[in-house]
């Protein structure tokens, strides 16, 4: 009992830790596990006996027998499930031919390049070598995230990792997976013509039973078939159900089952899908924590020892340092990305979750098989995850800094509220060179802003993932102008911190403007505007007009027309190459003259 609490509590522990110094949760679970585990026994035990000991003799441990295999498989199939959630046919299309092509050109070059190494390296034979290689192609969101969050970078760039690490993580396993199970129905030997036909019953079962339960379980849920409080039971139930039934009837076909039904699952008109996908996050993380303490802890020190050689600094060089460039350089030719784009993107591989998990889920089934060299497939993986997450980490902002990625200034603007008022300010930032995104709840305002050609997203402001998308790194202005004051001061306490680095602004309710100190002023958007002056300023004129200033009396002047225009609302200070809020320019020590004013309403007759 003690020890399966520990284990809960300690992976709790690193999930939080590696959120608070924002790295992968990876690195703190497995140097746990292994602290637990290998290390425990050899240095600091007095008996020599693990802190934490899954299966000890084959029937003693927390997981005695096969206990730990089940386990490892059930787990796994949960995390690959959602893994296929989130893999969606749009995705691939529109995430342009760079991230295509390094999903299929640099999966090749990585699959076949470090297969060939591993065989020559390590001498092991070609199954095992490219069973490696195959595991080592997925580089998760989840390791590629909490490094690049505090890298300000071009959005190129971030979206390039971004889009990788989410469509490569469930196609890399899917391939791990067919190269696992075609050594498994080959028996490790000559693949004969039984061997093909085992190969084809597991494509077979486990395409058509994920493909099958996906569909009766979409249909069920938006049938509302099932009551909301067993949605997401439900919807566990039968994954589970899946891979169990096609393991059934095809060994070694479950995995593929629930990769397949989840992506069906989420390229479907399911109506739960968000609420789906949040359940499965907060399992996989509970998963994950447990999952990667106990297979860390189950490795022997005598497995770390086989890495113990120059062979193993020379495989990970040549796959870090060799193959991983070769693959990016290849895929992005004749791209827009530049030179040192490229070689940044090169330098941030790491290797992810799914790699370790499936390592030490299939290392452990070879090694009952008794294919020979199946004791290097968990610590080989290992090494490459720890490696690569270590080296990522620790050098990712030196490196970007080095190569000339790094944004020295954070100067796009996230407007909260993407309504028409909006929408042309923000249209008249991006004319100035502005990089400006939109977002809202609203999908019919973020289907016309994405019209017009604006960067627009789809996000509920209440949204606690809105501060890990890597491609709002360069986000240093936030300014809120719905229709909700509620919203807007929400917008500003919880996001000014990530997203206001030189100014956060709201709209003012009309009770604001009139009791607002000084100092609260400075967070307004306009000087004495709420949001029903901002919309009939735009419909009663939807155009943002200029005006030339010489001097600070005539600054002063325009300020005053405007205060008595009932429909035409002061905006900008464009000075130079600095464009400021009014409220923002007044806390500048900017001499006002020779500048140019903005606002939103009809032509001034000037006095």
């Amino acid at each position: 009992m003690l020890e399966l609490a520990g284990i809960i509590i300690l992976g709790i522990l690193a999930q939080w830790v590696a959120w608070k110094f924002k790295i992968p949760a990876i690195l703190p679970l497995i140097l746990i596990g292994l602290l637990v585990g290998p290390i425990a026994a050899a240095y600091l035990s007095e008996d020599g006996s693990k802190w934490i000991e899954p299966v000890w003799n084959g029937t003693k441990g927390l997981f005695p027998g096969d206990s730990l295999y089940y386990f490892v498989s059930l787990a796994i199939s949960i995390i690959l499930f959602e893994g296929g959630l989130t893999l969606k046919r749009s995705e691939i299309k529109n995430v342009g031919p760079v991230i295509t092509k390094l999903i299929t050109v640099g999966s090749a070059i990585t699959f076949f390049g470090a297969g060939i190494v591993a065989h020559e390296v390590f001498n092991l034979g070609w199954e095992i070598s490219f069973l490696f290689a195959g595991l080592i192609i997925v580089t998760g969101p989840t390791v590629i995230t909490p490094i690049l969050r505090n890298i300000p970078l071009k959005k190129d760039v971030s979206t390039v990792l971004k889009w990788e690490g989410i469509l490569i993580d469930p196609i890399g396993a899917l391939v791990a997976v067919l190269v696992f199970e075609f050594i498994s129905v080959g028996g490790g030997g000559g693949f004969t013509k039984t061997a093909l036909m085992e190969f084809g019953k597991i494509l077979l079962f486990g395409t058509s039973f994920g493909f099958t339960f996906a569909h009766a379980l979409a249909y069920a849920i938006n049938k509302k078939l099932i009551p909301h409080y067993l949605l997401n039971v439900v919807s566990l139930s039968t994954v589970l159900l899946v891979f169990v039934e096609s393991e059934l009837f095809a060994h070694e076909s479950g995995l593929l089952a629930v990769v397949v039904m989840g992506m069906v699952l989420g390229n479907g008109n399911l109506k739960n899908l968000k609420e789906l996908l949040y359940f499965k996050e907060s399992l996989s993380v509970l998963l994950i924590s447990i999952l990667f303490i106990l297979l860390a802890a189950n490795i022997n020190i005598e497995d770390l020892m086989l890495l113990y050689t120059w062979k193993t600094a020379a495989l990970f060089a040549i796959v870090v340092f060799v193959i991983r460039p070769l693959a990016v350089f290849i895929s992005t030719f004749n791209s827009k990305l530049k030179f040192n784009e490229k070689l940044f993107i090169s330098w941030v591989g790491p290797r992810g979750i799914v790699a370790a998990g499936i390592a030490s889920l299939f290392g452990s089934k070879l090694l009952k098989q008794g294919v020979e060299g199946a004791e290097y497939i968990t610590p080989l993986v290992f090494m490459i995850v720890l490696g690569t997450v270590l080296l990522n980490a620790t050098t990712a902002r030196l490196f970007a800094k080095m190569v000339g990625v790094f944004l020295k200034s954070s100067d796009a603007i996230l407007f909260v509220g993407a309504s028409d008022p909006a929408r042309i300010i923000a249209n008249y930032l991006r004319e100035k060179g502005k990089r400006i995104i939109l977002i809202d709840s609203n999908h019919n305002f973020i289907e016309q802003a994405k019209k017009n050609d604006l960067e627009a997203l789809k996000v509920d402001i209440y949204d606690e993932d809105l501060t890990d998308n890597i491609e709002l790194n360069d986000v240093g202005y936030l300014i809120a102008i719905t229709g909700s004051d509620m919203v807007n001061k929400y917008a500003l306490n919880r996001f000014s911190k990530a997203f206001g680095e030189h100014g956060s602004y709201k709209l003012a309710s009309s009770k604001e403007i009139l009791d607002a100190s000084t100092q609260e002023r400075q967070h307004f958007f306009t000087p004495n505007d709420d949001y029903i002056n901002l919309s009939e300023a735009y419909r009663e004129n939807p155009e943002i007009m200029e005006v030339e200033i010489k001097d600070e009396a005539a600054y002063n002047n325009v300020l005053f027309l405007l205060s008595k225009e009932e429909k035409s609302i002061p905006l900008f200070i464009e000075k130079g190459k600095g464009i400021y809020l009014i409220p923002e320019f007044e806390k500048t020590k900017e001499t006002k003259e020779n500048l140019t004013l903005s606002y939103l309403g009809k032509k001034l007759k000037m006095e």
